[in-house]
């Protein structure tokens, strides 16, 4: 969103104001108890779908440690765009990309369950136009932040918008290098 939108779209920036991220212990705690809650419940609790002007969904996605090779799960908000899941690649709104963004642009075939499955994906950030209108459908989707944008420009970088793929179950995930995938931040990995 250009900075002309955005404080016509933000109130809070033509007087000033700065919007404030939630504290990083409850956004961490929030995280270790929403996991916990999935934990617990078998996976009753913790997951859901996106409606349109109520909430964004929640979804529990398997990565490969980039580093350390080991299975790593997070529970991300998601709304859906046809075939395809968005996400923010935000650690609570902190200047640090989330593990499970650095670990997707390493290896960015994955899977990820849903209320009504699991699903085969393939990563990858939206950039140019789509960015833009994938941007501004976040805001159809309440929870993200009262202020969006705002939150966004207090980051050195704006956030990645992730695009998740469908690909077939049976087709073969791809090993990747840093050669070929474009990060938010200029870091770029790709297919071997």
């Amino acid at each position: 969103m250009s900075k002309t939108n955005a404080s016509a779209a933000d109130p809070a920036a033509d007087l000033g104001q700065t919007p404030k991220p939630p504290p990083r212990l409850f956004v961490r705690t929030a995280w270790v108890l929403h996991r916990t809650a999935y934990r617990i419940s078998g996976g009753r609790f913790g997951l859901s779908q996106p409606v349109a002007g109520s909430k964004f969904g929640m979804l529990r996605l398997t990565t490969i440690g980039r580093r350390s090779g080991q299975t790593r799960i997070a529970i991300i908000g998601y709304y859906e765009d046809g075939p395809n899941l968005i996400t923010l690649a935000m650690n609570g709104w902190s200047e640090k990309e989330p593990a499970w963004w650095l670990n997707l642009q390493a290896q960015p075939d994955t899977t990820v369950e849903l209320p009504d499955g699991s699903r085969a994906v393939r990563a990858r950030a939206a950039a140019g136009a789509e960015r833009d209108q994938l941007w501004a459908k976040f805001s159809d989707y309440p929870g993200w932040g009262d202020d969006l944008d705002g939150l966004a420009r207090q980051r050195s970088a704006e956030p990645a918008v992730v695009v998740l793929e469908p690909r077939p179950l049976d087709q073969p995930e791809r090993t990747y290098s840093c050669d070929f995938f474009v990060n938010s931040r200029g870091a770029s990995c790709g297919p071997r």
